[in-house]
């Protein structure tokens, strides 16, 4: 299973990238552990949009699959800065490239996010579930 070392994740397996860059602006998606276990994604729906607040932790929208409609969480507080239409359209790019066109939302960061994991500590995390 990929687990990208660039990334950070939340323990709902969410992913956040560009936390090292001059914006502020992150990059949010799921990841390939959750987008396999959920097996194929057929709806995304992401309750906040461009210009609302969301906090960490928080529920933001849901994803549903074949299988089943999970939660889908914010791992970072701030502004959502843009959502990627084209997983709302069609939300089996999540399967296919969840690192890459797969991904959700962007936020511009309001707090310093405290809890996220490294590659190797989620690797961990997704090995003992």
């Amino acid at each position: 299973m990929s687990v990208p070392e660039q990334l950070r994740y939340s323990e709902e397996h969410e992913w956040v990238a560009g936390l090292d860059n001059e914006s502020g602006i992150v990059t949010v998606g799921i990841t390939a552990h959750a987008a396999d276990a959920l097996g194929e994604i057929v709806y995304i729906e992401l309750q906040p949009s461009e210009g609302d607040a969301v906090e960490a932790g928080e529920t933001c929208g849901e994803v549903e699959s074949t299988k089943s409609v999970s939660d889908l969480y914010s791992p970072v507080s701030g502004e959502i800065t843009a959502v990627n239409t084209g997983v709302i359209d069609e939300p089996k790019v999540i399967n296919d490239d969840p690192y890459g066109e797969g991904w959700i939302f962007k936020v511009r960061i309001s707090d310093e996010p405290g809890d996220l994991l490294d590659a190797e500590a989620y690797t961990k995390l997704i090995e003992e579930n």
